[in-house]
């Protein structure tokens, strides 16, 4: 990255040496991305983020067709409120957090011209993973014409996306949740597939986003996503030990913690529950005085305190969701990190009880 930012400056749209180098990082960048999904690398779009690919997708369906969009109540807003914005169908989930595939199969029977399904490969809050091949065979069977879409921003770190990319249509990244920069994304949207750009200018990536090219995001992206292949099974296997062990210690030492779904529907790297006789906006400050780092909800809401509206969604007690706290792991966590949180959340937990 350090190369493109400070030495190879050049806009890789031009025609001069400088310009045709950029191009070039661009292009093997776009070619090692797409041998990691497991497509043709004309299909990987970059974009600003996860949020900028969801809207891509949802809004450009939506235009190009005149359709109906359809998601989840629990998805992220990046989607959510974009369906919502055009008027589009919104399927419950079950208790466990998963699509209810009953309820979506009878939305589609129900509604004609269907532009696009949008369901998240792993959610946001919670780490519950979808079965998007499942998703997939529903979508097919009763809106063969339906843009079948998934963000996977939250499964990048935690799953191989080929599998993903084999029964969908469109996935959404953003390079951040896999060690890259923040601020660059990536849309795939499968051969054939044609929604309206969202913007116009230049005619960049095949006139599917235009705007001059984040060079140096984009390598470093490409890189992150490399690295977090090469590394998955080890650090899969390492995060699961270190999450159960948060988890597990603080339950049987301060008691009445709730996890919202089952460890085995959920990626390694999520420790989500709800924490009896507390409220969350308390124990946030507590962990942070402690430097522990924690949410709410999603770290895109959770500065406005707000209810989740994925545990709304899914049906847990309202009591117990304001005790709702999501800790997130990572292939830099530590066993010294979580000794840390262990001591911080039972800690904390204790006052707020007894205050």
């Amino acid at each position: 990255m350090e190369r493109f930012a400070r030495d190879s400056f050049a806009n890789p749209t031009g025609s001069h040496r400088a310009s045709r180098e950029a191009r070039q990082a661009i292009d093997e960048s776009r070619d090692q991305i797409a041998a990691l999904l497991g497509v043709h690398p004309g299909e990987v779009i970059f974009t600003s983020g996860g949020t900028e690919s969801d809207n891509t997708v949802v809004f450009g369906a939506v235009r190009r067709t005149g359709g109906v969009a359809v998601t989840s109540n629990a998805e992220h807003h990046a989607v959510l409120h974009p369906v919502e914005h055009v008027n589009g169908i919104v399927v419950p989930v079950d208790a466990g957090g998963v699509i209810d595939l009953v309820a979506l199969e009878e939305v589609l029977r129900q509604t004609t011209n269907v532009a696009v399904v949008s369901i998240m490969a792993v959610n946001n809050e919670t780490g519950v993973v979808t079965d998007m091949k499942s998703v997939s065979r529903v979508v097919r069977e009763h809106a063969p014409k339906a843009i079948i879409h998934s963000d996977a921003v939250q499964a990048a770190p935690w799953m191989d996306l080929a599998p993903i990319t084999a029964v969908v249509d469109s996935i959404s990244l953003s390079a951040h949740k896999f060690g890259g920069p923040k601020g660059v994304g990536i849309l795939w949207l499968r051969q054939g597939i044609s929604v309206e750009p969202l913007m116009f200018g230049g005619g960049q990536e095949r006139e599917r986003r235009s705007g001059t090219h984040n060079v140096a995001g984009i390598v470093g992206t490409a890189a992150a996503l490399a690295d977090t292949r090469a590394e998955m099974d080890t650090v899969v296997r390492r995060v699961g030990v270190m999450r159960d062990r948060l988890v597990d210690t603080v339950a049987a030492t301060v008691g009445g913690i709730h996890e919202v779904a089952p460890r085995s529907s959920r990626v390694p790297g999520s420790a989500h529950v709800c924490v009896e006789g507390v409220e969350n906006e308390a124990l946030l400050f507590l962990l942070d005085q402690a430097n522990v780092c924690a949410s709410a909800a999603s770290a895109c809401a959770s500065g406005a305190m707000e209810p989740s509206h994925v545990l709304h969604a899914m049906g847990v007690d309202p009591n117990l969701a304001r005790g709702a706290l999501r800790m997130t792991l990572g292939h830099t966590t530590s066993d010294a990190d979580i000794d840390l949180a262990i001591n911080a959340l039972t800690e904390s937990i204790t006052h707020l009880r007894r205050s």
